[in-house]
């Protein structure tokens, strides 16, 4: 295992399933949240297994030794050379090729040319699309890779740091450190609030400008930092490109709905936000109007906006949602009734989670505070055609739950299994 980092055992079991297919392995996930150094960490599993290290190439294009490499005939160049003398299965890694161009040309003839288990990984959703798709032919996992998840973090503090994790400690590293900071793996080694909040703004800035800005040649950065901005201000919001516009036009911000559409699709394949559409119960279907976003990580909220615990019910929302991804569900926003949908005023309940054709119904809430609260967040389960199992999250520690809703603490639910 690599210095200072702990081993992410759910990451590192799929690999195993997959070790050997003719499946290439695509690590795809926001800049920094851990993918380089899962790919180490199957290195070193791989040399455990008695992979001889010869028959190990790892490539990382955020090297500058290879800098020159600019295209699949740059890349091809170098792996015969290096892979020309070798005997046996040979295993290849690409950090963040996606900077390469054609890229796919390359991967889809080493399948070809060699024996060989290849793994990549990228910062940007299109590696997988169009042409990719088409080489491959569909002979290719996606491992999503998350920042870390709150058992992560605890994991960290217990390992790396020799942190005791009785109930005290773990509730005050939930309420002190992740619900401001999130779960960036980088960060995790500093002590101070301003350091952290620096590495966060460096990754936030990375992300915008080799990411996004370089990437798509983006010219009014100005616009963009602004859109960016008020995106990580509204997580858990409606989303309306005309209602952005104009709020930009009430700050003498002058664009249109398409620039902001296009903006909106670059942060979403940066990873950096998360599109979460609406379900409507009545026709059992998603809608692709009036949807909602939330971030990869809600660090980011409290270093761009405000003090994340000024806002945490949607902080909240964006921590259960996230959870919820990384167990591999399909999660949409549950709309229950058409009631003036412009200005948000109708039911709905907050996540409708679906895995494998079955689904689970939760709603978020940071305290079951009074009877008007606890009428508010259960009783819209109970117009819902399919009794499938529901659930309340909030951070009370007793048991409110009401007529088969169930009721979760939110560290018994990141820190459990029932969901």
């Amino acid at each position: 295992m690599l210095k200072n980092q702990i081993k992410r055992e759910s990451y590192l079991e799929k690999l195993k399933e997959f070790k050997d297919t003719d499946f290439v392995k695509a690590f795809m996930g926001i800049r920094r949240s851990g993918k380089t150094s899962l790919l180490h960490s199957w290195v070193e599993e791989l040399k455990e297994m008695g992979v001889k290290s010869d028959n190990i190439i790892f490539i990382s294009f955020e090297s500058a030794r290879y800098n020159h490499v600019n295209n699949y005939e740059d890349l091809d160049k170098i792996i015969f050379e290096k892979a020309e003398n070798l005997d046996g299965k040979i295993y290849l890694f690409f950090d963040e090729i996606q900077q390469v161009k054609h890229w796919e040309k390359s991967i889809n003839a080493y399948r070809v040319d060699f024996d060989c288990d290849i793994y990549i990984s990228g910062s940007n959703s299109r590696l997988l699309s169009g042409e990719l798709a088409t080489y491959l032919s569909g002979r290719y996992v996606k491992i999503n890779v998350y920042p870390f998840s709150f058992r992560e973090v605890l994991k960290y503090k217990h390992e790396i740091e020799d942190v005791e994790l009785t109930r005290e400690t773990i509730r005050s590293l939930f309420n002190d450190y992740y619900i401001k900071y999130g779960g960036m793996p980088s960060i995790l080694s500093l002590n101070s609030d301003e350091g952290i909040k620096s590495a966060l703004m460096d990754i936030y800035d990375s992300i915008l400008l080799k990411d996004i800005i370089s990437r798509y040649n983006i010219k009014d950065i100005f616009l963009f930092n602004q859109y960016s901005r008020y995106m990580v201000g509204s997580i858990g919001q409606t989303f309306s490109s005309k209602s952005i516009k104009n709020y930009l036009k009430s700050n003498n911000i002058y664009t249109t709905q398409n620039t902001l559409l296009k903006y909106n699709d670059y942060l979403q394949q940066s990873f950096f936000i998360s599109k979460c559409l609406r379900y409507d119960f009545k026709g059992k279907k998603t809608m692709k109007l009036y949807e909602k976003y939330y971030l990869a990580d809600h660090g980011f909220h409290h270093v761009i906006v405000e003090n994340n615990a000024a806002w945490i019910t949607r902080i909240f929302e964006n921590i259960i949602y996230m959870e919820l991804l990384r167990r591999g569900y399909n999660v949409s926003v549950g709309k229950l009734e058409e009631k003036d949908i412009e200005n948000g005023n109708f039911k709905e309940i907050d996540f409708v989670c679906e895995k494998s054709g079955e689904y689970v119904y939760i709603q978020a809430a940071y305290h079951l505070s009074n009877e008007k609260t606890i009428e508010r967040e259960f009783s819209p389960f109970f117009r819902i055609p399919d009794k499938y199992d529901a659930y309340v999250i909030t951070n009370d520690e007793l048991d409110f739950s009401y007529k088969g809703v169930k009721h979760l603490n939110i560290i018994d639910f990141l820190l459990g299994d029932e969901i």
